[in-house]
């Protein structure tokens, strides 16, 4: 099966690695193609067997699977290129949160899937999320879902809460690491821990408490019951978490919707004028 990649980029390089690394398809099945030439060619002299073309329609031509991996604002371009190469049964799968299905079932002739991956694929591991157009059939999905799973944990949501799914998984190990940072940074200042060792300590919990939700059996309200005891130092630090951090995670939620739905008007008037 070949499968096709628009856009070499961090995400579109991340997915290609993961899926040779993981022996999910080998080089060979692949063909890619970027806008700076040079960046698919890196990946062709890493990975001998990789095809690179510089033309988006020899990428989309005899794929049957064609990951667009372009920023929003590009789409339309790409989808000029590609819309008389493409066949019925080609599944084109988009990676860009603000490119909505319908939309793309409406410019294109082929099968549509929308997936959102997260750089925690690049370790095989971590969630893709994964929205389905009207002409997938069960075949197709079962297809992608199964590729996907050896880079990842493929969950189906449904598009409209694409932005909110994304959060947590695509944004969220960025938020997650900029916890753990600020967390080491004051763990330094206050005690003079060196800045390796408690990076260290927190890289290793952050690792366990990710097993103790997903395989441990636990729940974060659970976890934090069986972590802490009244009138303990645990409960203390959650308490003050209980208070300055919550209003926090409504701002950012906010926040990153308001971008998203900006997100989307600006790609829909692109496909289809103001």
């Amino acid at each position: 099966m070949q499968i096709g990649f628009i856009g070499t980029g961090s995400m579109g390089s991340i997915l290609i690695e993961a899926f040779i690394q993981s022996g999910a398809v080998s080089p060979e099945q692949l063909v890619v193609t970027n806008r700076t030439a040079r960046k698919a060619e890196q990946l062709a002299e890493s990975y001998p067997g990789l095809q690179t073309t510089r033309s988006n329609r020899e990428a989309a031509a005899g794929a049957r699977i064609l990951f667009l991996c372009v920023k929003p604002m590009e789409f339309k371009a790409v989808i000029d290129d590609i819309r008389d190469a493409v066949a019925p049964e080609t599944v084109i799968v988009s990676i860009t949160s603000p490119v909505q299905i319908r939309h793309l079932e409406t410019l294109l002739p082929c099968k549509i899937a929308k997936v959102i991956p997260s750089i925690t694929n690049y370790v095989l591991s971590g969630a893709t999320l994964c929205i389905y157009g009207e002409r997938m059939t069960d075949e197709d999905q079962a297809r992608l879902e199964l590729l996907l799973s050896h880079i990842s944990a493929p969950i189906r949501i449904r598009e409209e809460h694409t932005r909110v799914s994304s959060d947590i998984t695509s944004c969220g190990p960025a938020f997650l690491a900029f916890f753990v940072q600020k967390f080491v940074e004051a763990a330094v200042a206050a005690t003079g821990i060196s800045e390796t060792e408690a990076t260290q300590l927190a890289a290793e919990m952050t690792l366990g408490t990710g097993r103790l939700l997903t395989t441990g059996g636990f729940t974060p309200a659970t976890l934090q019951q069986r972590v802490s005891v009244p009138g303990g130092i645990t409960a203390e630090g959650l308490r003050i978490m209980q208070k300055e951090l919550c209003g926090v995670f409504d701002d950012l939620i906010r926040t990153t919707h308001a971008k998203y739905d900006e997100d989307v008007e600006k790609v829909k008037a692109r496909f289809f004028g103001p």
